[in-house]
This record gives structure tokens, sequence and C-alpha cells, in this order.
């Protein structure tokens, strides 16, 4: 029952919460939107553009999931902004979410007709976060008044009124947050409390920035109008361009190390793409334990190159299948491939995952040694590789592995592989070694 409940698959509600937001604001904006005429409804039209323009613009952040920053920071700008005049009706928080939900479809379509790509999960949880920030702070009554109508008496007070803009944007990027963290969750069937923590901290400063920017938006509207949201929206412009810089570098270095680790398949002293399948398996069994992100990325580098250390071998081990080599040559291996990866300089984290590979397990149950988890968990993933190879048989592969349970391999870490094997089984077969 625990394992059940730390894994629910959220991404079906929230499509279906989403698509109910979408319909009651529409619904509820129906009898409003005649009413917006003149400046106000060119300053939506304009607010909804620079949604859809924004939600084109996706960066692909540490986690691997798609974010829109200029999207985001728009839609809370426009969640804060007060469109009328002091004394004037304010615009209903359903009128605002419809324009934001309008927005961020087009951005979709835009997106999907131009690429092929974009996923709805971001969009969702970017709308159902807008829309949290529009609801609080132009609907829910303190004190009598709505946070919009506070704003308007507190004229004299800026600071109080961006000090309500940042609680308000925070908490719709709690909200964000979390609602991403659950569709990556649900995809990569990892636990949702752990994805929301990895979720937290890596994308915390980007969240922090996009508040701060939706509410300079609000608050520059009301001394230079709509002329506020190009010119806060230009340094995210410029952000975008960094970080889409980082990510090409990010996977340059990927598709390098990818490169070194095919050095082995190259020489003959693997099979094909045994390392690219270690690593597959290992990042899957290392997402089903928990791992953050940064964890995951030293995981799976050191999968990669984890039989780097077969180039100082004087003879190829048959097929390059170290699980059968005696315990001294596996060593050997691991420390010379670490000792490779050293060289690096920027690696260090690899290297000691790589020279721990292959220490069994009872070294950590009978004598407290410490042994990374990521070593346990590549020792487990290459051994099934390797076991799979000569048949295919997948089954007999995992009865060998449990032969050495507790005194190989960690018994948390076959037991994370039974349930990846099982999801695979479900959805395609397994390769045939």
């Amino acid at each position: 029952m625990r394992e059940r409940l730390r894994r629910i698959d959220l991404r079906g509600a929230i499509g279906v919460l989403c698509g109910a937001c979408v319909v009651v604001s529409v619904w509820l904006a129906r009898d409003s939107v005649g009413g917006l005429a003149g400046d106000v409804g060119l300053e939506m039209l304009i607010f909804l553009v620079a949604i859809a323009l924004g939600e084109t613009a996706r960066l692909t952040i540490l986690t691997g999931r798609e974010t829109a920053p200029m999207s985001t920071a728009a839609a809370l700008g426009l969640s804060f902004t007060a469109l009328t005049a002091p004394g004037d009706q304010q615009v209903d928080a359903s009128v605002v979410v419809a324009t934001i939900s309008l927005g961020m479809a087009c951005g979709l379509l835009i997106l999907r007709l131009a690429t092929g790509s974009g996923h709805w999960g971001g969009t969702a949880a970017r709308l159902l976060a807008a829309a949290s920030a529009a609801v609080v702070y132009r609907s829910v009554d303190f004190n009598g008044h709505t946070l919009i109508v506070w704003q308007e008496e507190w004229s004299d007070h800026r600071w109080l009124v961006a000090v309500l803009m940042l609680s308000v944007g925070a908490l719709a990027m709690l909200v964000d947050l979390t609602l991403e963290a659950a569709v990556r969750a649900g995809r990569d069937h990892a636990p949702l409390l752990r994805s929301v923590v990895d979720e937290v901290r890596s994308s915390g400063g980007l969240a922090t920035a996009l508040v701060s920017s939706g509410a300079l938006i609000a608050l520059a509207e009301f001394a230079v109008g709509v002329a506020a949201l190009p010119l806060f929206l230009f340094p995210l412009l410029l952000t975008y361009f960094a970080v889409q810089r980082y990510a090409s570098i990010r996977t340059t270095y990927r598709q390098t190390i990818g490169a070194l680790s095919s050095l082995t398949d190259r020489a003959g002293y693997t099979r094909t793409s045994h390392a690219q399948r270690v690593a597959d398996i290992a990042v899957a069994v290392g997402r089903d334990m928990g791992m953050g992100q940064r964890e995951l990325t030293d995981l799976e580098y050191a999968a990669l190159l984890h039989d780097l250390g077969q180039v100082a071998l004087r003879a190829p081990i048959p097929e390059g299948a170290t699980v059968m080599a005696a315990p001294a040559d596996q060593q050997r291996i691991a420390h010379d491939g670490a000792e490779i990866v050293r060289t690096t300089g920027v690696l260090d984290n690899v290297a000691a995952i790589l020279e721990s590979q292959t220490t069994p397990y009872r070294q950590v149950r009978e004598f407290g040694q410490e042994l990374p988890m990521s070593s346990r968990i590549i020792k487990v993933a290459n051994a099934y590789d390797d076991l799979c190879a000569p048949s295919g048989n997948d089954d007999r592969a995992m009865e060998r592995i449990h032969l050495g349970l507790g005194y190989e391999y960690d018994p948390r870490v076959v037991d994370s592989l039974t349930r990846v094997l099982e999801r695979r089984r479900g959805r395609t077969p397994l390769p045939a070694g």
C-alpha cells in the first residue's frame, strides 16, 4: 500500500483539473467579455499575445522538463495588473484566467504546428498556477475586500502591494512546481514527494525570478502602462538565450561522454551498445529509488563509462562480460576506469562511483563500508545485461542475480530492478541482450 501511494500517477487528474478550469473560466467570463473595450481590451490582447509567444519559447531545465518563463511571467503580471482606473470595477478573475488559457493554448498549438513538440503537462501546470494567482488576488475576500481592491486602497504604500504580489506569486509557483513534479513523477515512475523536492531545488531560482518579474510588470504598469510588459520581459528573453546556450553545452558534454563510452564497443572489448543499455537500466532504477536529478546525472555518466577500464586489458574478456571475470580483474578494470576519468578533473563524483562499482554488497552489510548507491545500482544493472547476453532470457538473468542477493547485490536495488522490468514488460518486449 505504501509503495502504491508514493507512486500514484496524477497526470490524468491534472489534465481533468486543467480542462475544468478552462471550461469554468470561459463559462463565467462569457457575460463580461463584451464589456472589455478600449484600453482594457487592448491591454488584455497584448498580454494574450505575450503569453502565446512566451509559450513557444521553452527551456529544458536540469530535471529534463520544459518550462516557458516568459509565458509564466506574463501570466502572473496579468493576474496582478489592475487594468482599470482606480474606482472602476475590476476585471473578474474568470476573464483573466480565460485570457491566460487562450494564450497558452495558442502558444502550444503554434509550437506543435511549427516543431511537432510541446507537452501538455507543463502547460497545464503553468495554467493552473496562474489561475490560482488570479483567483487568490481577484476573487478571495480578505477582510471584506479582494487583494486587487486593497491594492487601490494602499496606493500610497506600494511596498506593501509588492509584498502581497510576491506572496501570491510564490504560492502560484509552488503550485506550478508541485504539479510539474507530479507530471514528471507519473511519466518516469518516480516517487512523488522526492520529485517535488527535486523540482523545488532545481527550479527555485528560476521560480523566484518569474515571481519578481510578474510583480514588476504589474507594479510598473501603474506608472508606464502596457509598456511595462516588454520592458520586464526583455531580461527574461536574455536569460532564455543564456540558458539555451547552457543546455547546448550540456548536450555536447553528454554526447562526448557517450562517444567515449563507445570506445570499448569499437575496440571489441564489449558487446554493441552494452554501456547504453546499462545506463538506461541504471537511470530507471535510480529514478525508481527516488534519486535526485543531479545524482541521476552522475549515475548515467558512470554507467556509460563503467567498462572504460577494459581498454587497459591485454586480452579482452569474452563478450566483455565483467560479471564472469575474477574479482581481482573486476577491481582492476574499475580502478583503471576511475583513474582515466579522474584525469578530466571535472568528474570526481563519477570516478568515485566507478571505483566502487565492483565492491560486493556484503562489504556494507558485514563491515559497514561506505558504498555509493550509484555503484550498487551499476553493479546490478551491469550484471543483468551481461547475464542476459547468452540467450536474451531476462528471467534466467534475474535468477542468477537473486543467487547473489545480500552477498553481491543490494536487495533494494534488485527489488527496484524487478519493478522496472515489470513496467517494461507492460509496454514493450525486453531487448535480447
